[in-house]
Parts: structure tokens; sequence; C-alpha cells
């Protein structure tokens, strides 16, 4: 099991869920990186007592070095210190959780200094899969992610080399307007938006999975990841979130991963891996559950899904000018 960790993005969402992981294991923090929220790094830090807190900009570093200025925390801000946060020698996994391509250069730097990725920032894959892949594969560096979908399919991938698998069966709650027409979602208000019925996360990943664009990252990011074709990869909207993803193989057996939709299981198999340690989640109860819904995802009513597919097939930038698009 992994002894320290860094976490790009520690006053986030997946953040805070990955030092309640931290926590309930008795794992280590070397650094934290967040955005401009002083008052929560200043909590954190004075929890966990890494060793670098990173801030975003130089002004919040400043801000932050006066309310922890009693602590022996190294202060960092900006690009450089996210690079010194994802390469400190005394961690062995780093946690990627920022939003954006700001993620690509310190998860390419922790790679060469052969940590371990549990990686929860999709566009570090989406803009340059195949230069990530290929110097994880140089450096000998392991990616294990930490989205729900990718972590199941990660699963359900082990004791199978990979090359017999027919399809991926990407699942998807369908957001907030998943019952509603192509008309009724231009209509919607931000707030409505806002409103995932399952998940709790960032605005900007819960705006992407409002319209299936997060979806479409998803695509990219599985085809990357396990070295499949988008055409191979079919999405399935499944209201329940309880069905994370599934893998069928050549001999139409189809193996899936299901458990209740909380985003620390997926961080604590990240960090666990290969081994499986008692978990703070709730445990699934089938009976009580009772059945489960699947559907075809409704295209016209939601045209981004389609629009990773088609950039993978475009190759070359396609995927990056899609992200900052």
């Amino acid at each position: 099991m992994v002894r320290c960790v860094s976490i790009l993005g520690s006053t986030g969402s997946i953040g805070r869920q990955s030092l309640d992981i931290v926590d309930n294991l008795g794992i280590s923090v070397a650094a934290l990186t967040a955005g401009t929220s002083v008052e929560r790094m200043e909590q954190q830090c004075r929890e966990f007592r890494p060793q670098l807190a990173v801030m975003a900009t130089r002004e919040a570093a400043e801000q932050l070095q006066s309310a922890i200025g009693d602590l022996q925390t190294e202060i960092a801000w900006g690009e450089e210190g996210l690079i010194e946060d994802a390469t400190m020698e005394s961690a062995d996994c780093v946690i990627t959780a920022v939003v954006g391509m700001v993620g690509l250069k310190p998860t390419l730097a922790a790679i060469r200094e052969k940590k371990r990725i549990a990686l929860a920032n999709k566009e570090t894959l989406v803009c340059a899969g195949e230069l990530v892949m290929a110097a994880a594969q140089e450096h000998g560096a392991e990616i294990i992610p930490v989205d729900s979908e990718h972590s199941a399919i990660f699963q359900c991938l082990m004791g199978s080399a990979g090359a017999d698998i027919e399809k991926i069966h990407l699942t998807a709650s369908g957001g907030p307007f998943r019952t509603w027409d192509r008309d009724a979602i231009a209509k919607a208000t931000r707030a409505q938006a806002l409103n995932h019925p399952n998940w709790s996360m960032g605005a900007k990943i819960t705006i992407d999975s409002a319209t299936l664009m997060n979806k479409g990252f998803e695509i990219v990011e599985a085809a990357h990841l396990f070295s499949v074709s988008a055409d191979k990869i079919k999405v399935v909207i499944h209201r329940e979130s309880i069905l994370h993803s599934a893998i069928e193989y050549i001999d139409n057996s189809i193996i899936g991963e299901f458990s209740v939709p909380d985003m620390r299981m997926c961080v604590q198999y990240a960090v666990d891996y290969p081994d499986r340690m008692p978990s703070a989640s709730d445990s699934l109860d089938l009976v009580k559950l009772g059945r489960l819904s699947f559907f075809a995802p409704d295209f016209d009513a939601f045209p981004l899904l389609s629009l990773s597919a088609r950039a993978m097939k475009d190759g070359g930038a396609s995927c990056a000018v899609m992200n900052a698009a």
C-alpha cells in the first residue's frame, strides 16, 4: 500500500475525499496544492502537516504564509509549485485532482520520477493521452484511474491481458437533464444544470455532466488508458449510478463493478492497489436496491456526446482543441 501521497487539488471535491481516505488509512501527506482557497488550505495544513503547500497565485501563497507561519510547511505557488508538489521525494503516489490542462505538466513530471499516479484529472489524457501513456511506459510509472467509470474498468480487467475485450460499456447517470429533450435543455438554467441527481462534484464537471460532455471526455480517457479504439466504447445511460462500467469480452461474458456512488472508494482503490482494505463507504444492499435500469443515450438531445469520438478519429490536436473549447 502507498505510504505517503502528494495531492494536486486538495481543496476541491476529489481532493477533500482523498484526504478522508488518507486519514482513514493512516497515510502521510508530503504536499498539498490548492487554487486560491487560503482558509481551507490552512485547515488542511494544520490537520495533515505537509512538507509543502502550493497555491495558484503569489498573493494567495503570501496570505497562506501569514496564516501558517507557525508551521514548518514550505510555501510555493504557480506551475513551478505544482511540479514541486508532484515530484516530492517522500511521496510514492501523486493524486492529481486539479481541474483542466494545468494537471498535464506536473503529471508528466511525476511520471518521470516513477511515481504512482492516481489520476482524477481527465484533461491530462484528453489533451495529451498518447504522450502521457508513452511516458508512463517509458519510465515504468503506474497510472491508476480515479474516475469511477475508469476505476471500474481497471478492476474488471484484473486477470485479463485486455486483448480479448469486445467492448467497454461506459455508464452515465444522464445528469439532471436525462429525460429532457433538446428544446427543453436549450432553456435550462445554470442552477438546474448544477443540480446533479447522483453525485456531489465541482461546478465544472457538474456542468459537463449535464451536457454529457464529461462522458465524451471519458471516452477519450478510456481509449488511452486501456488501449482500445473509441468504436469499442459504448455509452449506456444508467440512472442509478450503481454499475460504474463493465467489460464485455469476446466470449460475450460481461464483467461489471457495482458499488454505491462514492468517489472515496475509487481513491482508496488507487491507493490500496493491488490490495484491498476496509472502506469507510457504505456497502451495497442489492435486495434493498431492487432493480437497475439501462437506456441508450439520446444523441440528438446531447450532441456533445459524440464529439469526443469524432475528435479521436480526427487525431492530432483535435482533442486538445475540443477541451479548450
